[in-house]
């Protein structure tokens, strides 16, 4: 399938499907959340946060493209991405496009 930010698709021709958009909300273990509250006094990266994060903007572009393609999509066009805290130490990451039938 093919994912792209752009409004369109280079010499392509389509039609539009509709909406879709993927979600989940990740969340690290209490005791690696404590030591990125430490890691915060004395600064650097915090790697397990970029891997959670990661691994969450996997999750949710799969079950988008699932979406798409229960929908008989071929492409997904216009894809942003957008995240909220959902809590302390969890996060929602949200994908979304418009799903298109290439012709």
């Amino acid at each position: 399938m093919i994912i792209t930010t752009t409004e369109s698709i280079s010499g392509r021709t389509y039609q539009t499907i509709g909406l879709v958009s993927g979600s989940t909300v990740q969340t690290v273990n209490a005791l690696r959340d404590i030591g990125a509250s430490f890691k915060t006094l004395v600064g650097g990266e915090l790697k397990k946060y970029n891997e959670m994060m990661g691994n969450a903007r996997d999750l949710a572009m799969q079950r988008m493209m699932e979406q798409a393609a229960s929908y008989g999509a071929d492409a997904i066009v216009s894809v942003r991405f957008s995240s909220a805290e959902i809590m302390q130490g969890a996060a929602e990451i949200m994908v979304y496009g418009t799903a298109v039938k290439l012709n």
